[in-house]
């Protein structure tokens, strides 16, 4: 059950609930042994007794525990006092980077400061083959020194074990991408709206992803510090991920002192083709100190790049031997592959809004799951006792309404995974489809019958289609 002010847990006293949203409550306490103020976080009720969200809240403790880092907020211990289990941290006083941007753009010469921690931050958990996963303005807290603190790895993931390299893992999909912890006056959608607009594209996709999501998630950061606007916005959720994945930036809303090292920076981070953006957070931060930057590409907004010394350029002979090379690792790996690797297992339950109760009417009809395996849609009821169809990512809680399909049913998903089909109108006359980022739906065609009945409707009526 949650916690409360006045209440104890262990030897902490809580004073007050500081952060609340749909993955835990955040609370101010008292360390009696020691007397120091802490943090404390805790499940909420409803996921308290799931046991695989008791192994991630796990997972999060032994994740903080394994970073030792002045910009990253510090794990105390791992508390469980009558049957529920809490994190105490390091409680960082401060507005969140959130408070901040709300007063408007944040000028240049104090966001680099911060932008460089959150960065040092950033790598530091990379090279613990850690990624944040869920890094947005509400989750970084600025002190009053100016010290950063990158908050909530609730959401972090894991590299395969033995491999340092972020962008070598296999756990993909099976760790939640869903909002974290909010501020008590932000409402739910706002909490979804906030962390979709610092997905990467693969993230938003459900695809898997590695420390270069990071790389993406601290470019909008840093484009919004400077800005004073997201870089990816939109009326809900499916406009805001419809906005990641297909459109830029608009770039000119970038304030004129920006240096262009830093230009170079966002643009760099901000590619959406995951094999053209920036690899690594310490090419970011070298970025950002001016390594990279040379006369030339000073006035330029190409990603800066070191250049090639003499001895470093490849000569016709070691590239011919190079090529050699890679077909031959190549024709080996081809050889060598299995013919059929295994689909993960996935088990999921639909728990809709006591709003929005699901309509399957006893059959398979009103759900549909995508070809790859990452996508649900499901029929549920409005308030005003209507059909409308909801998208939910398998990594994520909760779904979503999908907008215009309002009286819709029999959904399905197109083989490429980015249209659902359904059926609409008096009798399902109608096939129509809609784009799973948002827009509106668009009619496929229509039955036959339709118009044979409107016709014949139209025959009934005095004065029309008779002979005379």
């Amino acid at each position: 059950m949650p916690l409360s002010p006045g209440s104890r847990l262990g030897h902490y006293d809580v004073t007050a609930l500081i952060g609340e949203g749909g993955m835990g409550q955040v609370y101010r306490a008292t360390d009696t042994k020691l007397k120091r103020e802490v943090a404390i976080k805790v499940l909420p009720s409803a996921l308290a007794a799931d046991p695989d969200r008791l192994a991630r809240f796990q997972r999060e403790a032994q994740v903080l525990a394994s970073l030792n880092h002045p910009n990253i907020a510090a794990i105390h211990g791992l508390e469980e006092s009558d049957g529920q289990k809490a994190l105490v941290m390091e409680l960082v006083e401060g507005p969140t980077l959130a408070d901040r941007i709300a007063e408007g753009p944040i000028p240049v010469d104090d966001t680099l400061p911060i932008a460089k921690q959150i960065a040092e931050a950033l790598e530091a958990a990379h090279e613990q083959g850690i990624i944040h996963r869920d890094l947005k303005p509400a989750n970084i807290k600025v002190r009053e020194d100016g010290t950063v603190k990158v908050l909530d790895f609730g959401l972090a993931k894991l590299a395969d074990s033995g491999s340092q390299d972020p962008r070598d893992n296999s756990e993909g999909r099976r760790h939640s991408q869903s909002p974290t912890l909010t501020t008590p006056a932000m409402t739910q959608a706002g909490m979804i709206l906030g962390t979709a607009a610092y997905m990467a594209p693969e993230q938003a996709k459900g695809r898997s992803v590695d420390g270069r999501a990071d790389v993406w998630a601290f470019g909008v950061v840093l484009f919004e510090m400077l800005s004073g606007r997201r870089a990816f916005d939109g009326e809900d959720t499916t406009d805001v991920l419809g906005a990641v994945v297909r459109l830029e930036p608009d770039w000119e809303v970038l304030p004129s002192p920006v240096p262009p090292r830093i230009r170079q920076v966002i643009r760099g981070g901000l590619q959406k083709n995951v094999k053209s953006r920036i690899a690594h957070m310490q090419d970011v931060r070298l970025a950002m100190e001016g390594t990279f930057e040379t006369t030339a590409s000073a006035s330029s907004d190409a990603v800066a790049a070191p250049q090639l010394q003499l001895w470093q350029r490849p000569t016709p002979a070691l590239a011919a031997a190079l090529a050699l090379l890679v077909v031959g690792i190549v024709a080996g790996w081809a050889l060598m592959r299995p013919d059929v690797v295994p689909a993960d297992l996935v088990r999921f339950t639909i728990v809709p809004p006591d709003t929005a109760p699901l309509a399957f009417g006893g059959t398979v009809q009103d759900l549909a799951i995508s070809p790859d395996g990452t996508q649900v849609v499901y029929r549920s009821f409005t308030p005003s006792g209507a059909s409308q169809l909801n998208l939910r990512p398998l990594d994520q809680l909760v779904g979503a309404p999908l907008r215009g399909t309002e009286g819709g049913a029999s959904p399905f998903v197109s083989p490429d995974g980015e249209w659902v089909g359904f059926v609409e109108g008096a009798g399902n006359t109608v096939l129509q489809k809609v784009s799973i980022f948002g827009g509106p739906p668009v009619t496929v065609t229509e039955s036959p019958n339709r118009h044979g009945r409107a016709r014949r409707d139209r025959g009934s009526v005095p004065g029309v289609g008779r002979r005379r």
